[in-house]
Protein backbone atom coordinates (compact mmCIF):
# COMPACT_ATOMS: atom_id res chain seq x y z
CA UNK A 1 0.00 0.00 0.00
CA UNK A 2 1.16 3.37 -1.28
CA UNK A 3 1.95 5.35 1.70
CA UNK A 4 0.91 8.91 -0.42
CA UNK A 5 -2.51 7.23 -1.89
CA UNK A 6 -3.35 6.45 1.85
CA UNK A 7 -3.06 9.66 2.95
CA UNK A 8 -4.51 11.30 0.07
CA UNK A 9 -7.82 9.04 1.22
CA UNK A 10 -7.67 10.59 4.69
CA UNK A 11 -7.58 14.12 3.44
CA UNK A 12 -10.50 13.43 1.12
CA UNK A 13 -12.50 13.15 4.61
CA UNK A 14 -11.03 16.18 6.49
CA UNK A 15 -12.41 19.70 6.63
CA UNK A 16 -11.68 22.00 4.30
CA UNK A 17 -9.39 24.32 6.35
CA UNK A 18 -7.46 20.93 8.03
CA UNK A 19 -7.25 19.36 4.35
CA UNK A 20 -5.87 22.60 2.62
CA UNK A 21 -3.08 23.13 5.20
CA UNK A 22 -2.01 19.23 5.28
CA UNK A 23 -2.28 19.08 1.40
CA UNK A 24 0.94 21.26 1.12
CA UNK A 25 3.25 19.02 3.57
CA UNK A 26 6.24 17.50 1.32
CA UNK A 27 6.45 14.11 0.37
CA UNK A 28 8.98 13.56 3.01
CA UNK A 29 6.99 14.23 5.71
CA UNK A 30 4.49 11.45 5.10
CA UNK A 31 7.25 8.39 4.88
CA UNK A 32 7.30 6.07 7.75
CA UNK A 33 3.54 8.10 9.29
CA UNK A 34 1.61 5.59 10.88
CA UNK A 35 -1.14 8.09 12.45
CA UNK A 36 -3.07 11.16 11.64
CA UNK A 37 -4.75 12.28 15.16
CA UNK A 38 -7.10 14.83 15.87
CA UNK A 39 -9.01 16.23 18.71
CA UNK A 40 -11.82 18.54 19.35
CA UNK A 41 -10.11 21.68 21.12
CA UNK A 42 -6.57 19.98 21.09
CA UNK A 43 -4.06 19.63 18.02
CA UNK A 44 -3.67 17.93 14.82
CA UNK A 45 -0.68 15.60 14.82
CA UNK A 46 1.09 12.81 13.34
CA UNK A 47 2.46 9.89 14.24
CA UNK A 48 5.92 8.26 13.37
CA UNK A 49 7.59 4.93 14.74
CA UNK A 50 10.22 6.93 16.75
CA UNK A 51 8.42 10.83 16.86
CA UNK A 52 5.47 13.14 16.96
CA UNK A 53 5.14 16.32 14.88
CA UNK A 54 2.29 18.73 15.53
CA UNK A 55 0.30 20.80 12.78
CA UNK A 56 0.77 24.59 12.75
CA UNK A 57 -1.44 27.15 12.00
CA UNK A 58 0.76 27.78 8.39
CA UNK A 59 0.41 24.36 7.57
CA UNK A 60 4.35 23.23 9.00
CA UNK A 61 4.69 20.68 11.15
CA UNK A 62 6.69 20.81 14.57
CA UNK A 63 8.26 18.74 17.02
CA UNK A 64 6.79 20.80 19.75
CA UNK A 65 2.86 21.06 20.95
CA UNK A 66 3.34 25.25 20.92
CA UNK A 67 0.40 28.31 20.93
CA UNK A 68 1.35 28.21 17.22
CA UNK A 69 -0.40 24.45 16.99
CA UNK A 70 -3.56 24.32 14.83
CA UNK A 71 -6.38 23.43 16.87
CA UNK A 72 -9.29 21.54 16.10
CA UNK A 73 -13.01 22.78 16.64
CA UNK A 74 -15.89 20.44 17.69
CA UNK A 75 -17.77 20.98 14.87
CA UNK A 76 -14.32 19.63 12.99
CA UNK A 77 -14.45 16.75 14.62
CA UNK A 78 -18.46 16.09 14.10
CA UNK A 79 -18.09 17.21 10.05
CA UNK A 80 -15.27 14.94 9.85
CA UNK A 81 -17.77 11.84 11.38
CA UNK A 82 -19.93 12.88 9.09
CA UNK A 83 -18.22 12.88 5.77
CA UNK A 84 -17.24 9.44 6.78
CA UNK A 85 -20.70 8.51 7.32
CA UNK A 86 -21.45 9.85 3.82
CA UNK A 87 -23.90 12.43 5.39
CA UNK A 88 -25.73 9.79 6.82
CA UNK A 89 -24.72 9.16 10.36
CA UNK A 90 -27.96 7.41 10.87
CA UNK A 91 -27.32 4.40 8.43
CA UNK A 92 -23.55 3.85 10.26
CA UNK A 93 -24.71 2.38 13.25
CA UNK A 94 -22.72 -0.70 12.62
CA UNK A 95 -19.67 1.44 12.60
CA UNK A 96 -20.34 3.86 15.70
CA UNK A 97 -21.41 0.80 17.88
CA UNK A 98 -18.00 -0.75 17.06
CA UNK A 99 -15.99 2.68 17.45
CA UNK A 100 -14.35 2.60 13.85
CA UNK A 101 -14.41 3.18 10.48
CA UNK A 102 -12.71 1.05 7.61
CA UNK A 103 -11.83 3.12 4.45
CA UNK A 104 -10.64 3.33 1.07
CA UNK A 105 -6.72 2.15 0.84
CA UNK A 106 -7.26 0.02 4.00
CA UNK A 107 -7.01 3.24 5.70
CA UNK A 108 -8.89 2.46 9.33
CA UNK A 109 -10.60 5.37 11.05
CA UNK A 110 -10.71 4.87 15.02
CA UNK A 111 -13.62 7.51 17.07
CA UNK A 112 -13.78 8.36 20.89
CA UNK A 113 -16.24 10.49 22.62
CA UNK A 114 -19.73 9.63 24.33
CA UNK A 115 -21.76 6.52 24.05
CA UNK A 116 -25.35 6.17 24.68
CA UNK A 117 -27.21 4.34 26.97
CA UNK A 118 -28.83 2.12 25.01
CA UNK A 119 -28.94 -1.98 25.45
CA UNK A 120 -26.23 -1.91 22.27
CA UNK A 121 -24.17 1.94 23.05
CA UNK A 122 -23.19 4.05 20.05
CA UNK A 123 -21.18 7.13 19.89
CA UNK A 124 -23.39 10.32 19.49
CA UNK A 125 -20.97 12.97 20.85
CA UNK A 126 -17.31 12.98 19.15
CA UNK A 127 -14.33 13.66 20.85
CA UNK A 128 -11.14 12.40 18.53
CA UNK A 129 -10.51 10.84 15.77
CA UNK A 130 -7.46 8.48 14.82
CA UNK A 131 -6.79 7.89 11.20
CA UNK A 132 -4.13 4.75 10.92
CA UNK A 133 -2.11 4.63 7.59
CA UNK A 134 -1.57 0.77 7.08
CA UNK A 135 1.98 -0.53 6.59
CA UNK A 136 2.85 -3.17 4.18
CA UNK A 137 6.54 -4.19 4.51
CA UNK A 138 7.42 -6.77 1.82
CA UNK A 139 10.41 -8.96 2.62
CA UNK A 140 10.13 -8.06 6.25
CA UNK A 141 8.64 -11.59 6.58
CA UNK A 142 11.34 -13.55 3.89
CA UNK A 143 13.49 -14.95 6.66
CA UNK A 144 10.69 -16.29 9.23
CA UNK A 145 8.97 -17.68 6.63
CA UNK A 146 11.74 -20.20 5.32
CA UNK A 147 13.00 -20.70 9.07
CA UNK A 148 9.12 -21.83 10.32
CA UNK A 149 7.30 -23.25 7.09
CA UNK A 150 4.70 -25.72 8.06
CA UNK A 151 5.13 -24.76 11.94
CA UNK A 152 3.58 -23.08 14.23
CA UNK A 153 4.91 -19.65 15.74
CA UNK A 154 3.54 -17.22 17.94
CA UNK A 155 4.79 -13.34 16.85
CA UNK A 156 5.55 -11.24 19.82
CA UNK A 157 6.10 -8.13 20.63
CA UNK A 158 5.20 -4.57 22.06
CA UNK A 159 3.17 -1.95 20.93
CA UNK A 160 4.56 -0.21 17.84
CA UNK A 161 6.88 -2.85 17.40
CA UNK A 162 4.98 -4.50 13.34
CA UNK A 163 3.39 -7.08 14.96
CA UNK A 164 0.09 -7.05 12.26
CA UNK A 165 2.02 -5.95 9.52
CA UNK A 166 4.42 -8.78 10.50
CA UNK A 167 1.43 -11.48 10.32
CA UNK A 168 -0.08 -9.85 7.06
CA UNK A 169 3.23 -10.39 5.51
CA UNK A 170 3.39 -14.07 6.33
CA UNK A 171 0.13 -14.37 5.66
CA UNK A 172 0.66 -12.91 1.71
CA UNK A 173 3.64 -15.41 1.82
CA UNK A 174 1.90 -18.40 3.01
CA UNK A 175 -1.50 -17.48 0.99
CA UNK A 176 0.42 -18.07 -1.97
CA UNK A 177 1.20 -21.19 -1.91
CA UNK A 178 -0.88 -22.88 0.41
CA UNK A 179 -4.87 -22.58 1.57
CA UNK A 180 -4.67 -20.05 4.21
CA UNK A 181 -7.63 -18.62 6.38
CA UNK A 182 -7.06 -15.09 8.07
CA UNK A 183 -9.60 -14.64 11.03
CA UNK A 184 -9.43 -11.02 10.85
CA UNK A 185 -11.63 -9.71 14.02
CA UNK A 186 -11.80 -6.14 13.26
CA UNK A 187 -10.31 -5.74 9.73
CA UNK A 188 -7.30 -4.63 10.95
CA UNK A 189 -5.10 -6.70 8.78
CA UNK A 190 -7.13 -7.24 5.40
CA UNK A 191 -8.59 -3.77 5.56
CA UNK A 192 -12.05 -5.44 3.45
CA UNK A 193 -14.17 -2.76 1.61
CA UNK A 194 -16.26 -3.12 -0.49
CA UNK A 195 -15.59 -6.50 -0.68
CA UNK A 196 -12.59 -6.57 -1.59
CA UNK A 197 -8.97 -6.90 0.48
CA UNK A 198 -7.33 -3.29 0.47
CA UNK A 199 -3.56 -5.30 1.52
CA UNK A 200 -2.20 -8.12 -0.23
CA UNK A 201 -2.87 -10.89 1.75
CA UNK A 202 -2.20 -13.74 -0.41
CA UNK A 203 -3.73 -15.34 -3.81
CA UNK A 204 -5.63 -18.28 -2.00
CA UNK A 205 -6.07 -16.67 1.21
CA UNK A 206 -9.97 -17.05 2.64
CA UNK A 207 -11.04 -13.96 4.74
CA UNK A 208 -13.15 -13.81 7.84
CA UNK A 209 -14.14 -10.63 9.50
CA UNK A 210 -16.38 -9.20 12.13
CA UNK A 211 -16.30 -12.58 13.80
CA UNK A 212 -14.46 -13.41 17.36
CA UNK A 213 -11.71 -14.97 16.59
CA UNK A 214 -13.09 -18.35 18.31
CA UNK A 215 -15.79 -18.31 16.14
CA UNK A 216 -14.19 -17.57 13.01
CA UNK A 217 -11.11 -20.12 13.72
CA UNK A 218 -13.92 -22.73 13.98
CA UNK A 219 -16.19 -21.67 11.07
CA UNK A 220 -12.79 -21.99 8.98
CA UNK A 221 -12.45 -25.15 10.20
CA UNK A 222 -15.34 -26.42 9.28
CA UNK A 223 -16.00 -24.75 6.00
CA UNK A 224 -12.77 -23.64 4.40
CA UNK A 225 -10.47 -26.94 4.90
CA UNK A 226 -7.60 -24.19 5.40
CA UNK A 227 -4.02 -25.74 5.81
CA UNK A 228 -2.95 -22.68 7.66
CA UNK A 229 -4.73 -20.38 10.09
CA UNK A 230 -3.93 -16.32 10.69
CA UNK A 231 -5.04 -14.42 13.88
CA UNK A 232 -3.74 -11.40 14.82
CA UNK A 233 -3.56 -10.24 19.10
CA UNK A 234 -4.49 -13.69 20.72
CA UNK A 235 -6.25 -12.09 23.64
CA UNK A 236 -8.17 -15.00 25.88
CA UNK A 237 -8.42 -18.16 26.94
CA UNK A 238 -10.69 -19.08 24.66
CA UNK A 239 -9.12 -17.63 21.72
CA UNK A 240 -6.20 -20.44 23.30
CA UNK A 241 -8.56 -22.92 22.85
CA UNK A 242 -10.19 -22.80 19.47
CA UNK A 243 -6.34 -22.55 18.27
CA UNK A 244 -5.65 -26.24 19.99
CA UNK A 245 -8.73 -27.36 18.93
CA UNK A 246 -7.51 -26.42 15.72
CA UNK A 247 -4.63 -27.76 15.76
CA UNK A 248 -6.24 -31.69 16.57
CA UNK A 249 -8.04 -31.15 13.16
CA UNK A 250 -4.43 -30.79 11.32
CA UNK A 251 -4.72 -26.74 10.81
CA UNK A 252 -0.99 -25.15 11.50
CA UNK A 253 -1.32 -21.49 12.96
CA UNK A 254 0.18 -18.08 13.20
CA UNK A 255 -1.02 -15.95 15.79
CA UNK A 256 0.38 -12.80 17.55
CA UNK A 257 0.31 -11.85 21.14
CA UNK A 258 1.35 -8.60 22.89
CA UNK A 259 4.36 -9.08 24.91
CA UNK A 260 8.36 -7.52 24.79
CA UNK A 261 9.93 -10.99 25.94
CA UNK A 262 9.25 -14.83 27.04
CA UNK A 263 8.80 -14.11 30.74
CA UNK A 264 6.73 -11.42 30.21
CA UNK A 265 4.53 -13.50 28.27
CA UNK A 266 4.59 -16.34 30.06
CA UNK A 267 2.65 -14.35 32.62
CA UNK A 268 -0.20 -14.19 30.43
CA UNK A 269 -2.31 -17.29 31.17
CA UNK A 270 -4.40 -17.52 27.59
CA UNK A 271 -0.48 -17.43 25.98
CA UNK A 272 1.44 -19.72 28.71
CA UNK A 273 -1.63 -22.77 27.71
CA UNK A 274 -0.81 -22.16 24.11
CA UNK A 275 2.79 -23.01 24.99
CA UNK A 276 2.43 -25.39 27.37
CA UNK A 277 0.80 -27.13 25.53
CA UNK A 278 3.60 -28.50 23.61
CA UNK A 279 2.22 -27.75 20.34
CA UNK A 280 3.73 -24.55 19.38
CA UNK A 281 7.29 -24.60 17.42
CA UNK A 282 8.42 -21.59 18.04
CA UNK A 283 8.04 -17.89 18.96
CA UNK A 284 9.19 -14.83 17.13
CA UNK A 285 10.14 -11.37 19.43
CA UNK A 286 10.65 -8.43 17.34
CA UNK A 287 12.56 -5.28 18.19
CA UNK A 288 10.05 -2.52 18.72
CA UNK A 289 8.74 0.64 18.26
CA UNK A 290 12.29 1.61 17.44
CA UNK A 291 12.73 -0.71 14.19
CA UNK A 292 9.26 -1.85 13.42
CA UNK A 293 8.92 -5.04 11.90
CA UNK A 294 12.28 -6.40 12.60
CA UNK A 295 12.80 -9.62 14.27
CA UNK A 296 15.28 -10.20 16.86
CA UNK A 297 15.17 -13.37 17.94
CA UNK A 298 13.14 -16.99 17.03
CA UNK A 299 12.80 -18.90 19.95
CA UNK A 300 12.55 -22.62 19.38
CA UNK A 301 10.13 -24.18 21.61
CA UNK A 302 10.31 -28.09 20.90
CA UNK A 303 12.98 -29.94 18.20
CA UNK A 304 11.57 -29.85 14.58
CA UNK A 305 12.14 -32.59 12.16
Amino acid sequence: MNDSTSYKTVLSYLPEKIRGLMSALHERELSCLTEIRMRAGGPVYMVYPDRIRFLQKDGSLSEKYTEEAYLVGTGAVKETVERLCHFSVHSCKKQLEEGYFMLENAVRVGISGVYSSAERPVLYEFASLNFRIPRCVKGCADELFAETFDQNIIICGSVNSGKTTVLRELCRLTGSCRKTALIDERNEVAGLFGGEPQNDIGAMTDLIVNLSRAEGIMSAVRTLSPEVIFCDEISSTEDSEAILNGIGCGVRFAVTAHGENYNDLMKRKDIAFLVNSGLFDCIAFLEGASAPSEIREIKRLRNVH
